[in-house]
């Protein structure tokens, strides 16, 4: 049933951006990318290539937090490598690599593994906190009032959920669980969250604003923009993005993010524009997340 959700989904969001395409081809095929065009579209790929590198510094922050000492620099580099396995089926493959790599460095299994569940629940919180901010530039006037109140109500719920006094308790439950099989003795838990992770969420923060910034120039790069429409662009961004995170079956949120970014911002910017912006945003994304673990990979094996 899983795996049938999962093609319903994928094919559902095929279907919806095949037809886009239909009524916008001539739109789009008029589009035209000028000198300066091309290089916005260079810095956009260079900011969400720093996007990635910010989140896999974030990353160590929470390690950090985690009381378990690690290498940025190493960190980072582990993180650039396996970004791209997300668009593996399962959407799973980039945690997994990550939990092998920091094993592999002396992190305790259990520590790499809530570092990789802390990561997306920090990112969804500050999804959410952005669409909350500028949610009411792109949600229709009849239904403002309970859309805010799901997405605080939600909010409330993922800012809870990592609160050291919600959490530990699952973290000191899970791991005596797991040690009861082996030990006759009340096992110690080696690791906990000391403090809320205010840092690394204010750094997931950064993080959507950047990758907010490498699709805003995008959209920019194929037409003009004002600054009063930034808030709407930042916070359709998140939402799209957020949904494309959560939602099964779209490994990297591949067609998900696509189609809620267009059914947002359609009415608001020429349909052409925003198709043509949101798929070459998807092909900026993969050659920045490309770049990066080419890059992390050749630093690997510089000389020291």
């Amino acid at each position: 049933m899983k795996q049938f959700l999962r093609w319903i989904i994928l094919g559902g969001t095929l279907f919806f951006l095949a037809k886009a395409l239909k009524d916008n081809w001539i739109g789009v095929t008029a589009i035209r990318i000028n000198g300066v065009g091309w290089a916005i579209i260079a810095i956009a790929t260079g900011v969400t290539l720093l996007a990635h590198t910010w989140a896999g510094w974030i990353w160590t922050w929470i390690l950090q937090d985690l009381n378990q000492s690690v290498s940025s620099p190493q960190f980072i580099q582990v993180y650039l490598k396996t970004n791209i396995a997300k668009y593996l089926p399962g959407n799973i493959w980039h945690h997994y690599g990550r939990i092998v790599a920091a094993k592999n460095a002396n992190i305790s299994a259990g520590a790499a593994t809530l570092s990789v569940l802390l990561e997306p629940l920090l990112m969804l919180a500050a999804a959410l906190i952005i669409i909350v901010l500028c949610s009411s530039q792109f949600a229709a006037a009849n239904t403002t009032l309970v859309i805010q109140i799901l997405q605080l109500l939600s909010l409330a719920v993922v800012l809870a959920a990592i609160h050291p006094r919600f959490l530990n308790p699952v973290i000191c439950f899970l791991y005596r669980l797991k040690a009861k099989k082996s030990t006759a003795t009340k096992p110690t838990v080696p690791f906990s969250l000391k403090n809320y992770p205010v840092r690394p969420l204010l750094g997931e923060l950064g993080f959507m604003g950047l990758r907010a910034t490498g699709f805003i120039l995008t959209m920019s790069a194929l037409g003009s923009l004002n600054v009063n429409q930034i808030p709407l662009l930042l916070g359709a961004f998140s939402c799209a993005w957020l949904l494309g995170f959560v939602i099964p079956g779209a490994p990297g949120g591949l067609g998900v993010f696509e189609a809620t970014a267009y059914q947002l911002l359609q009415h608001h910017f020429p349909a052409a524009l925003v198709f043509s912006a949101i798929a070459l945003y998807r092909l900026i994304s993969i050659l920045a997340e490309t770049a990066g673990a080419t890059l992390a990979y050749l630093d690997e094996r510089l000389p020291k």
